[in-house]
């Protein structure tokens, strides 16, 4: 599905934030910038799909950057992107669940919009906090489910019901297909806890 779709999934991650994504991948960028000041820091941008926060972090770092993602038409995406601006980051084909990296080797982690469509969401946390060096900082950006009762209900009509049928008509079937597929968080908190379940400080 996520190959289908990858000429147009930045457009849809655009619909999906209200086009908020981007200020948001700053954000990120800027949370984790003060940890990856040196030259011969490591950041490892998980389920990177086309590459967006790996590129912020390039251009907001003087790190190493590194993305990673299980779909090959997404990471050739990527890989065209940074090319263009010229970016020097590494591209390298691998599951969340299982990261073809040894432990400890990155000063941060980030994954957006990814922990999402893991299959299990405590393994893709695992493995983030398994490569990630001690001491070093992950940052986790994703959508959650807002828990103000009438914003709640609101939110949940846009996603299930007028998202999809704009996805469609805008990116195509299979964009419609992959909102409707998309599961969201109950709350920050709850993936907070499951954080801290996994030995994250």
């Amino acid at each position: 599905m996520f190959a289908k779709i990858s000429a147009r999934y930045d457009l849809l991650n655009h619909l999906l934030s209200g086009n908020m994504d981007k200020r948001w991948r700053r954000l990120v960028a800027s949370e984790l910038r003060s940890d990856l000041e040196s030259g011969e820091a490591q950041v490892l941008d998980v389920a990177c799909g086309t590459g967006d926060l790996a590129l912020t972090l390039f251009e907001s770092t003087d790190a190493r950057v590194v993305g990673t993602d299980f779909c090959r038409p997404m990471l050739e995406l990527a890989a065209r992107k940074a090319s263009k601006l010229e970016a020097a980051i590494s591209f390298v084909e691998g599951d969340a669940l299982s990261l073809p990296f040894r432990d400890g080797l990155f000063d941060g982690v980030t994954i957006a919009f990814g922990l999402r469509n893991l299959s299990s969401t405590d393994g893709g946390l695992r493995e983030l906090l398994r490569v990630l060096k001690p001491g070093g900082k992950a940052a986790v950006l994703e959508f959650s489910k807002p828990i103000v009762p009438g914003f709640r209900a609101a939110f949940q009509f846009y996603f299930t019901t007028m998202l999809p049928w704009l996805g469609g008509i805008v990116v195509g079937r299979e964009a419609r297909t992959s909102i409707c597929l998309i599961r969201f968080q109950d709350s920050g908190s709850e993936t907070a806890r499951r954080a801290d379940a996994r030995g994250w400080v």
